[in-house]
C-alpha cells in the first residue's frame, strides 16, 4: 500500500517533494515514500536557450510514472510542457508559492543600479535583464540552488536570479547565508507561467487520482491554467521570453451594475482573474504586453474565493481560465508577439 512518489534529485526537487509526501500520507493515510529519478536537464548541461521546451525536466519522470517505476510525480510546473501528455493527468496543483523573481548580490546593491555580471539560464530573465539594466553583462547560468549562489559567494558573479519559491522551500536548509535578495514585483517582472506552483501527477484512470486531487488549490489551477494557455497559444516552449502571472481575486466592495446581485456564500458579483503577459525580444529592446481581468463562472465564485478586490472586467459573460489565457495570447499575437517568440520544439 506505500505510494511511491518519483521526483527529480536535486536538493529542491526532493525538499518541495517530501512537503507533497507528508500531504499525501496525511490524506491517504498511506506511507508515501520518494523515488529519486534523473531527468535530461539534470545530465545535460547545455543551455536552457539551446535545450528549448523538450521536457527535459519531465520526460524521464513520465517515463517511470507510465512504466510503473512510481505512483505518482512531483514537478515545478514551470518545467512542464504545455501539451497534454498521453495517458497522464494532472491530479493536483496545490496551493503556490511566491510566484516572483528575486535578485540575490553580495552587498544589496539593486539590480537597477548594478554595473557588473548577473547570472541567469532563462532566456525570459535575460531578456528582462536586458530592458531593466542594459549596462550589466549577463552570463548563462545553470546548476543547482548552491552552485549558483556560489558563483556571487566567491564574486565570480555580482548577481544571480533565481525563483523565491524555490528558496522558500528548501526551508531549514536555507543556503543564503547572508547574501542579500531583492524581490522583483509581478507588474513588471512577470515569471514564467506557472512558477511557484506544483504539478502533482498520476496516471489516467489511477485509484490515486482522487486521493491526490485532496491537495489541488482550485485558485491555483485557475490562474496557472490561464498562465499556461497564454504559452500554448503563443507556441513558445517552457524557455521562452514570455512572462505571465494570473490571479483570482474577489471583489470586497458592492459593484455599480445596476441590478447586480449577492452570490450564494454572501460575496458581492463575480470572482475575477487577471492576467499580466509581456513577450519580450531575446535582446530586451521590444516588449509586447497585455493586461486583462476577465469574469469567472458562477459555480467558482460560489464555492471559492479570496483576495483583496477586483478591476473592471472584460466582457460581461463569464470565461473559464484557459479561454481567458487564448484571449490574451489572441491579443498578444495580434500586436506582432509572433515575431519575438521562438516556436516549440516539443512535437
Amino acid at each position: 500500500m506505500t505510494i511511491r512518489l518519483g521526483t527529480r534529485r536535486s536538493a529542491l526537487a526532493m525538499a518541495q517533494s517530501q512537503q507533497v509526501a507528508d500531504r499525501l500520507a496525511a490524506v491517504s493515510g498511506r506511507e508515501v515514500v520518494l523515488v529519486p529519478i534523473t531527468s535530461e536537464g539534470d545530465v545535460n548541461r547545455a543551455s536552457l536557450a539551446t535545450l528549448g521546451g523538450r521536457g527535459v525536466f519531465a520526460t524521464r519522470l513520465r517515463e517511470a510514472l507510465l512504466a510503473g517505476e512510481c505512483d505518482v510525480l512531483v514537478h515545478s510546473l514551470k518545467d512542464l510542457p504545455t501539451a497534454p501528455a498521453p495517458g497522464l493527468v494532472i491530479a493536483a496543483t496545490p496551493q503556490r508559492q511566491d510566484a516572483r523573481d528575486v535578485v540575490i548580490t553580495r552587498d544589496g546593491t539593486p539590480l537597477a543600479e548594478l554595473h557588473g555580471s548577473v547570472g541567469t539560464g532563462s532566456p525570459r530573465r535575460v531578456a528582462q535583464v536586458h530592458e531593466f539594466n542594459p549596462r550589466v553583462r549577463v552570463a548563462d547560468l545553470r546548476g543547482n540552488v548552491d552552485s549558483r549562489l556560489g558563483r556571487v559567494r566567491d564574486a565570480e558573479l555580482d548577481a544571480v536570479i533565481l525563483a523565491a519559491a524555490g528558496l522558500n522551500r528548501l526551508g531549514d536548509a536555507d543556503p543564503l547565508g547572508g547574501l542579500h535578495v531583492e524581490p522583483l514585483g509581478l507588474a513588471e517582472w512577470p515569471t514564467a507561467p506557472g512558477q511557484g506552483s506544483l504539478a502533482v501527477e498520476v496516471r489516467e484512470g489511477s485509484d490515486l487520482e482522487g486521493v491526490v486531487a485532496a491537495l489541488d488549490d482550485a485558485d491555483t489551477r485557475t490562474a496557472v491554467d490561464a498562465e499556461r494557455a497564454v504559452l500554448a497559444a503563443l507556441d513558445g516552449g517552457c524557455a521562452a521570453p514570455v512572462g505571465v502571472h494570473a490571479s483570482v481575486t474577489v471583489p470586497t466592495t458592492p459593484p455599480r451594475a445596476a441590478g447586480a446581485s449577492r452570490g450564494a456564500s454572501g460575496r458581492v458579483g463575480p470572482n475575477t482573474l487577471r492576467i499580466r503577459a509581456i513577450v519580450y525580444s531575446s535582446d530586451g529592446r521590444r516588449r509586447i504586453g497585455e493586461d486583462q481581468t476577465f469574469s469567472l463562472p458562477e459555480a467558482y465564485a460560489q464555492d471559492k474565493g479570496s483576495g483583496n478586490g477586483a478591476d473592471a472586467v472584460v466582457g460581461a459573460n463569464p470565461i473559464s481560465a484557459r479561454k481567458a489565457g487564448f484571449d490574451v495570447a489572441r491579443r498578444l499575437l495580434d500586436r506582432g508577439a509572433a515575431d519575438l517568440v521562438p516556436r516549440e520544439s516539443t512535437p
